[in-house]
């Protein structure tokens, strides 16, 4: 039984990949699977994770892979609307997540995809830890 719920759009240059509801070690392959596949179609990703409850080490070990996959093909795996305790998870450093981290989707395409039109990309963090508690 799956967990997740995993959907993808396409948009002009990037593709919105959502995932909705607890991502675990269940439908672990299957996500990174589906990620992988999608940035072999198009390696400028934005996953929107504001409909994501839980995810544990293997969902996050996932997004990792799909992210240095994205990568190696010339584009990148951005993340979007986090809830508050998942952004605590990515802000950690010692985990060294070190994912661009937006408050929207399209928050993240336009100020994080900016860096393939030859400008710099900030990332913005959707709140403040202080905010997230």
């Amino acid at each position: 039984m799956f967990s997740t719920v995993l959907s993808v759009r396409d948009c002009d240059d990037y593709l919105v990949v959502t995932l909705l509801g607890e991502f675990d070690v269940v439908d672990a392959v299957a996500v990174t699977a589906a990620l992988l596949a999608a940035a072999d179609r198009q390696p400028r990703i934005v996953v929107d994770l504001a409909g994501l409850e839980f995810i544990d080490v293997s969902g996050m070990a996932a997004l990792v892979r799909a992210r240095k996959h994205a990568r190696r093909a010339g584009g990148d795996l951005l993340l979007a609307a986090p809830r508050p305790r998942l952004l605590r998870l990515l802000s950690i450093p010692s985990l060294a997540y070190d994912f661009s981290v937006y408050a929207s989707a399209e928050e993240a395409a336009v100020s994080g995809f900016r860096d393939s039109l030859g400008v710099a990309a900030l990332p913005v963090a959707p709140r403040s830890l202080d905010q997230a508690s």
